[in-house]
């Protein structure tokens, strides 16, 4: 179950990295605000396919639900506001300081002891991050915006660690995904929300939707459930390596150094991550009661 998780979030982070060059195409037409609204409100419609799943879960899952849908939420809104305030390399490199944060958070809230190992792939892990991201860095609102985004995204890493296990993973982000879209949709609701007028538009959201917004949450939850939270997290940082071959790909980007050298620092880290001496997970529900 392990590899198996392992695949899952490699997936997870091959489908974020594809949706750059898409954003960055859609939200020169549709508001930031509204294309988050309407992409999360879209993927929360899987739910309705999800009643009897959603039927089974007791109490504490809907509330531990609905705390990390709130999470993720509030993050998303953080990251995109000081997306505007910064450029995109600088918000990249600071929104994958959850992978420093993470492994604090788990220390404080799951008593865990990090081990020599995995602080060293923490390191290789951010200096790739560094590598592929960075072009100066001076810190500013838009930076510090960006940085509570990366402390959401790690508290969520870390609860979605304690919380979640198989028999109720899909639920449990079903649940998500509505609170999301609820947190996202108030957001933009002030201004009016727009939505996209261009079949391919509507295409390229739908894919972020289902694809990179349900399926990647389902399957972040259940991958989750057999991974300790800063290992998944050194892993999800191969999320801008994807973005790189994609650029590379469809966005006619030239391979250069700074992507080589930081995707193998970033590997080298999660190899480093694997050497780390298992967990067993379930002894962590009881440090964050809900």
């Amino acid at each position: 179950m392990p590899k198996l998780a392992v695949l899952g979030l490699l997936a997870v982070t091959a489908s974020w990295g594809s949706t750059f060059f898409l954003i960055k195409d859609v939200v020169t037409r549709v508001p930031v605000p509204d294309f988050l609204a309407v992409r999360f409100a879209v993927a929360a419609v899987v739910g309705v396919f999800a009643a009897p799943t959603l039927a089974r879960l007791g109490a504490a899952a809907w509330r531990r639900g609905a705390v990390l849908g709130l999470l993720y939420g509030l993050a998303q809104i953080l990251q995109t506001e000081g997306l505007a305030h910064t450029s995109a390399s600088v918000s990249g490199f600071v929104t994958g300081m959850y992978v420093v944060l993470t492994p604090v958070l788990a220390g404080v809230l799951l008593r865990h002891r990090i081990g020599r190992a995995t602080w060293l792939a923490v390191a290789l892990a951010t200096a790739g991050l560094a590598v592929l991201a960075l072009r100066g860095l001076a810190f500013g609102p838009g930076e510090l915006l960006t940085l509570l985004s990366a402390g959401l995204y790690a508290l969520h890493i870390v609860a979605l660690g304690a919380w979640t296990n198989q028999r109720d993973a899909f639920g449990l982000s079903v649940v998500q995904l509505g609170v999301i879209a609820v947190v996202c949709g108030v957001a933009a609701a002030p201004g009016g929300i727009t939505v996209p007028d261009r079949s391919g538009d509507w295409l390229a959201l739908l894919y972020m939707a289902l694809i990179a917004g349900a399926f990647a949450l389902v399957t972040q939850t259940w991958a989750q459930a057999h991974l300790p939270p800063t290992r998944a997290a050194v892993i999800m940082c191969m999320e801008p390596v994807w973005a790189s071959a994609f650029a590379l790909v469809f966005g006619g980007e030239s391979l250069t150094v700074r992507m080589v050298a930081g995707g193998g620092l970033i590997l080298a880290a999660m190899y480093t991550a694997k050497l780390a001496p298992r967990r067993r997970l379930p002894a962590e529900t009881p440090h964050l009661p809900v």
